[in-house]
């Protein structure tokens, strides 16, 4: 038995050689599977692949026109705050000239207060004098009067001659202080 598989072995076509039928109906389904992989398959792949490629081309623009917007709205930002620090130096300088010039204002008000009430002082303190000068000449005089009066022994009651004696006094008197002044 074993030399008739042998033998029925060696009479079967070379194992190398290919089956024409096995090939045919291979090539059949090959063909079958190629026309719905063309029909089908590889549209709803490009479909997919174009769809992918024009939201990443897309996303790509949105990118970029947020990359400008971003790009626009930073430049808007330097220049806004550019403008708000000028716009800072500008209110700044003008604080310190409003100021400078509030505190020239007060200084005027203030000597002009000042040389007010000095000058209010000056005629309150000449108003002071001349009421003392007048209460000391007719002071001075009536002592004057009544010592000229003993000294002399007669009563000095005449106004004439009491002022006379008085102002020759106290003309002495000054002329005797600037004498000794100088």
């Amino acid at each position: 038995m074993h030399q008739l598989m042998v033998q029925a072995a060696t009479e079967s076509a070379n194992p190398l050689a290919p089956n024409w039928w096995e090939v045919l109906v291979t090539a059949v389904g090959f063909a079958i599977l190629l026309f719905i992989a063309v029909k089908y398959v590889v549209p709803a792949f490009e479909k997919t692949f174009a769809a992918r490629a024009e939201a990443i081309e897309g996303g790509i623009a949105k990118a970029e026109k947020a990359q400008a917007e971003a790009s626009a709205a930073l430049e808007e930002y330097k220049q806004q705050l550019v403008d708000a620090r000028t716009e800072a130096n500008r209110i700044r300088e003008e604080a310190r000239a409003e100021g400078a010039q509030i505190l020239a204002e007060l200084k005027e008000r203030a000597a002009a207060e000042a040389a007010r009430i000095t000058e209010q002082a000056h005629v309150q303190i000449e108003a002071e004098r001349q009421h003392a000068l007048v209460s000391l000449r007719s002071e001075v005089g009536s002592m004057a009067t009544t010592l000229a009066g003993r000294i002399v022994g007669e009563a000095l009651d005449d106004d004439a001659r009491a002022s006379r004696v008085v102002d020759r006094f106290l003309a002495d008197l000054e002329a005797q202080n600037a004498g000794a002044a100088k």
